[in-house]
């Protein structure tokens, strides 16, 4: 009888930890629920519209520049907070967060990134990144570099995937998995006969082995239990991997024609500002005439003809690197 109650005694325990303990994950997870999948509605700004998608064929070549502590502390786009010390970068389409692989075109320093806001909006950029990431990436002190992006299709869908899943679980309250929750474990219990029941001079108690003694004193309090979330290899490692990469040109893109006669009519426009060539190239199967003017010597030199022919109408005028 005494064997039974205590059972009953130490499952009532058992239940009210698992309960306290249950509470407490949930707390945790809705006070470090920040961060949030997003990809957005087009937006725009200073008279230019881009156009979020999901865009996991994405890669590019262009300049990147850097943000630090002006941003440090503050805000992203999708919820989190920036940390020029952490290895993550803003993009104007791409969603977020998704991870993309920046190489510098310069030295061949390449390094996977976090894309987690929005950015950057100054003319002739395709990337800004992390304090931390332009020194790893080697460009802190220039400020720029040319730069390949390419996103990592596999590990942002899974991200998206994870972080979608995490979302729907704490909005239905669905229930948390947690890490095995510690069982009560007593030394001796010693109970009171029930009303009317005989009493023994003799007391009841449970020996407990040193080694379970042990294993009762490792027990973790109910405050440090932890969400268990899905296994996901995290794609930001800091590693810094060389890659052999040739030599680069800068060029100013005015725009790309269906047809030739428009594009040399372009290059007739633009012919005062540098030197301008047509270069043709096959997208979709159709054949696209690009206007370009340079190879320029600094991204200084292309933020200057990209400000001409902004000047001249060629509003979407862009910067690459070929």
């Amino acid at each position: 009888m005494v064997a039974a109650i205590m059972v009953i005694v130490s499952s009532c325990a058992e239940t009210q930890l698992a309960i306290h303990s249950v509470k407490r994950v949930a707390d945790v997870v809705e006070e470090k629920s920040h961060a949030r999948y997003k990809v957005g509605n087009p937006y725009q700004i200073g008279g230019h519209w881009y156009y979020p998608k999901e865009d996991y064929e994405f890669d590019e070549t262009g300049i990147a520049s850097w943000y630090g502590s002006k941003f440090h502390g503050r805000k992203t786009a999708n919820g989190e907070i920036y940390d020029m010390n952490a290895l993550t970068a803003a993009h104007r389409t791409l969603p977020m967060p998704s991870y993309v692989r920046v190489t510098n075109l310069e030295n061949g320093r390449s390094l996977v990134v976090k894309v987690n806001d929005r950015g950057p909006f100054a003319k002739g950029r395709i990337i800004d990144i992390s304090r931390r990431g332009s020194q790893l990436l080697g460009f802190h002190k220039q400020g720029t570099a040319k730069v390949r992006v390419q996103i990592l299709a596999d590990k942002s869908r899974a991200l998206a995937v994870q972080i979608k899943n995490q979302s729907e679980l704490q909005k239905v309250g669905s229930p948390i998995t947690v890490n095995r929750l510690p069982k009560a474990k007593v030394d001796a219990v010693l109970l009171p006969p029930p009303p009317g029941a005989k009493t023994s001079a003799r007391q009841v108690s449970i020996p407990v082995s040193a080694k379970q003694q042990a294993y009762a004193s490792s027990i973790p309090a109910p405050e440090r239990v932890t969400v268990r979330t899905p296994a996901l290899r995290q794609a930001v490692t800091g590693k810094v991997t060389l890659t052999n990469v040739e030599a680069s040109n800068i060029f100013v893109q005015a725009g790309a024609f269906g047809e030739y006669a428009n594009a040399n009519r372009v290059r007739a426009r633009l012919a005062s500002i540098g030197s301008v060539k047509i270069s043709s190239v096959l997208i979709n199967g159709r054949d696209l005439y690009r206007v370009w003017v340079g190879p320029l010597a600094t991204v200084a030199d292309a933020d200057r003809i990209l400000e001409a022919m902004a000047r001249a109408g060629f509003k979407s005028a862009r910067i690459i690197v070929e």
